[in-house]
């Protein structure tokens, strides 16, 4: 009888990340769901405010790391000019503000966050008890309507196959329209991600970020995953925002998207999901949001 009684609760826990569950109990479970009926009221800030964010942080990363992209900017030349222009007003500023004559400084990723965008995020033991790790604010201060996190992994549309990712794993998203994001960084879900990476890069260019999957981030803000639901005592402060990358997104710089598609051989859009500040967060604080749209 008590192994029964566990074997029920864990079930209970865990019947939500189960996605054949999911699919035969949608109409009764509409509450594991965010019904929003039209994807623009779904929106805390503007696309255009999302893809220039984007756009900002990853510039930066990508001038910081302008000595090892030299294979890249080799099949660019015209954007090579563009970059080389950057990095030589930069330079400047950085010589007259630290007297360094040497040549370009080179920033950790986190660094270049905090210099670009005014803070930084990253991942600690949760202030929840038992909640495991969380993500928090480390250094500076985040204003109301800031994206300050991405959710990274690899994008399943309804029809794919997430069967055997989806066991035990809280880490799958589920979009409005029923797009998953699986963000586990372990076991298979690893294993498919690094293979959907492998594959979708073309010669220098690599379409996605795969240093989420590692202690050592490229992109400081693929940390998303790991921001814990809040409760009675911890209101949230960010809420999830889904994005389509678009086609015109610059090629060198999607090296640091830390979402990748299942599928090969589709013409959709790369679905990125990013966490948006509610209110102003300052330092020390830790991110909460609510799992409106998490299968957990």
């Amino acid at each position: 009888a008590a192994m029964l009684r566990e074997l029920r609760r864990r079930w209970g826990s865990y019947k939500y990340r189960f996605v054949p569950w999911l699919a035969f109990n949608l109409r009764r479970q509409r509450r594991t769901l965010r019904y929003v009926p039209e994807s623009s009221q779904d929106k805390i800030i503007a696309d255009e405010d999302v893809f220039e964010t984007l756009l900002k942080t990853f510039k930066a990363l990508f001038i910081n790391d302008f000595n090892r992209q030299a294979d890249v900017m080799a099949l660019l030349p015209e954007v090579k000019c563009q970059y080389l222009e950057l990095l030589t007003v930069e330079q400047k500023w950085s010589k007259v503000n630290s007297c360094n004559h040497q040549g370009q400084q080179v920033f950790s990723p986190e660094e270049v966050l905090f210099n670009t965008l005014g803070f930084t995020v990253s991942r600690d033991r949760s202030s929840l008890v038992s909640a495991g790790t969380g993500v928090f604010v480390t250094r500076g201060f985040v204003p109301k309507g800031t994206v300050v996190s991405m959710y990274p992994g690899t994008v399943y549309r309804k029809h794919e196959p997430i069967f055997f990712q989806s066991l035990g794993n809280p880490f799958i998203f589920r979009c409005i329209d029923g797009v998953l994001i699986d963000g586990n960084d372990k076991g298979l879900s690893r294993s498919v991600y690094r293979s959907c990476s492998r594959r979708d890069q073309h010669g220098p260019f690599q379409m996605s970020d795969v240093s989420w999957l590692t202690a050592t981030l490229q992109n400081p803000l693929a940390v998303g995953q790991y921001v814990n639901n809040c409760s009675l005592d911890k209101a949230a402060n960010v809420c999830y925002q889904e994005f389509d990358v678009p086609r015109y997104f610059p090629v060198e710089l999607k090296q640091y998207l830390p979402n990748i598609l299942y599928s090969h051989d589709i013409e959709s859009h790369l679905r990125c999901v990013v966490l948006v500040t509610l209110r102003d967060i300052k330092q020390g604080e830790e991110l909460f949001s609510n799992y409106y749209t998490v299968v957990s």
